[in-house]
């Protein structure tokens, strides 16, 4: 019997080769235009609650502000050349540890000296991390601490030649944002003027000098208020996030320990002409560390009135130095990228 195969007309059921990667190749070109989009959708998420979390941060300074008529002082320390009673501070728990009440930290707030050494608390207490005071686009809790370490830290001496010295320091909880101590007009130097030393600085939140009380706690003297910031709290800074180069997260001095307040860059930075924003990829800068974020082209504030705003990397140094100085009398114009 012949057997014939009859042609119904029909195409065989499935995809040639060709057919399958013709829509592989298409879907890997979709995927590869929409991740961006969602990489850059994350980022915007992470950018907003940065700006939260500085919210936070502002707030808790202005309740501060609220109980002790002054915005809490960035460290203490004394003059370059000082006499007792004013001769008083040096390692003592840093502003970030005064504003903790405010943030619903009492208990570890409770924790601390206030004037007593940051060494002498113990480790658990100095390494603890409080993620309001981490940005998301940087790091999480688990990547914030600072081991101990030999660090060479940049100085500039009286001659005006610059040079590094070498310390041990501690470890402990790093952060990502930093109080406004104010610009370089008073000068980093070597001198007595310095803006890191006691009262010299033109921010909100700067070093002051610390007096001793008769029950042997230390006050400070040097009391920033809204009516100290005679530019209005609504045009100068009150803090920002701080630049930290890509390889030299929780490293000393570009990031280390935020609660010592040895280490004034931990946790306080200024911002002017010879202090630009910088952005991750760029090198620090040598002696005076300023502000910036790894947040594309911006960098997050708090403003002294609580308003948080976005500036761009490009801001031109003379408008970022008037938002850092507390009284300069600038007119300041800054394009927020938020509005």
């Amino acid at each position: 019997m012949n057997v014939f195969a009859r042609n119904t007309g029909k195409r065989p059921v499935g995809f040639t080769l060709v057919e399958l990667l013709v829509v592989i190749a298409i879907i890997g070109i979709l995927i590869g235009m929409l991740l961006p989009a969602v990489q850059q959708i994350r980022e915007s998420a992470r950018r907003t609650e940065c700006l939260n979390r500085m919210r936070q941060v502002g707030l808790a300074s202005m309740m501060f502000h609220d109980s002790f008529e002054a915005f809490p002082p960035a460290r203490l320390f004394p003059k370059k050349v000082s006499s007792p009673p004013f001769d008083k501070g040096l390692d003592e728990p840093s502003w970030l540890v005064r504003i903790l009440p405010y943030m619903e930290q009492t208990n570890f707030y409770k924790r601390w000296d206030l004037s007593t050494s940051y060494d002498e608390h113990a480790d658990e207490v100095k390494n603890q991390v409080v993620e309001t005071f981490l940005c998301p686009s940087r790091r999480s809790a688990e990547n914030a601490v600072a081991p101990p370490q030999t660090a060479e830290v940049p100085i500039k001496l009286p001659c005006g030649c610059g040079g590094w010295i070498k310390i041990e320091v501690v470890g402990g909880a790093t952060g990502d944002f930093a109080g406004n101590h104010g610009d370089l007009s008073p000068g980093s130097i070597g001198k007595e003027t310095d803006y890191y030393y006691g009262g010299n600085g033109t921010g909100v939140i700067i070093t002051s000098q610390a007096k001793e009380s008769f029950t042997g706690k230390l006050d400070w003297i040097n009391k920033i208020g809204f009516q100290s910031i005679t530019d209005g709290s609504s045009n100068t800074a009150l803090a920002g996030e701080l630049h930290v180069f890509r390889d030299q997260l929780n490293q000393t001095p570009y990031n280390g320990p935020i609660y010592n307040g040895e280490n004034c860059a931990a946790f306080s930075r200024v911002g002017g002409p010879g202090v630009p924003i910088l952005s991750r990829s760029e090198e620090p800068v040598s002696d005076v560390l300023g502000f910036g974020s790894w947040h594309p082209q911006l960098c997050n504030f708090v403003y002294a009135d609580g308003s948080t705003h976005s500036l761009r990397n490009s801001t031109d140094t003379v408008t970022l130095g008037q938002l850092c100085n507390r009284a300069d009398g600038g007119e300041i114009i800054v394009e927020d990228p938020n509005d």
